[in-house]
């Protein structure tokens, strides 16, 4: 499956979670929640994945985490805030870079209607 393919089935979980919950929160139970409803469709899913980093001939474990890694492809960021700022998208592409992906998406469930809370990255 390609990356626009899983996000399209991203998206469709994503909003049906928001759709159940509505916003308000915390960061957790939308993960949790999205990470349920991805396995539900049959998504190979991984979450708070660890990204080390690797300096010249050294690893280093600096406690960097995605959200939620999806088929080993697109990367999941999920956010609760007013609006995006440049702090979030540049948090989803040093994932992409460091892990060598090509696609993230920003979610943020703290809207009242998810589509204006969805934001693709590409590396």
């Amino acid at each position: 499956m390609i990356e626009n393919e899983i996000s399209k089935k991203i998206i469709g979980c994503a909003i049906e979670v928001h759709k159940q919950l509505g916003p308000g929160l915390l960061e957790s139970a939308y993960q949790e929640c999205l990470y349920y409803e991805l396995k539900q469709a049959g998504l190979y899913v991984q979450k708070e994945k660890s990204m080390p980093i690797v300096y010249k001939d050294i690893k280093l474990d600096h406690g960097y985490r995605i959200d939620l890694l999806v088929e080993e492809k697109v990367v999941i960021e999920i956010k609760t805030v007013e609006t995006f700022n440049d702090v979030h998208t540049a948090q989803v592409l040093t994932y992409l870079k460091l892990g060598k992906y090509k696609l993230g998406l920003l979610l943020n469930f703290q809207t009242t209607i998810l589509k204006n809370g969805i934001k693709r990255i590409i590396n």
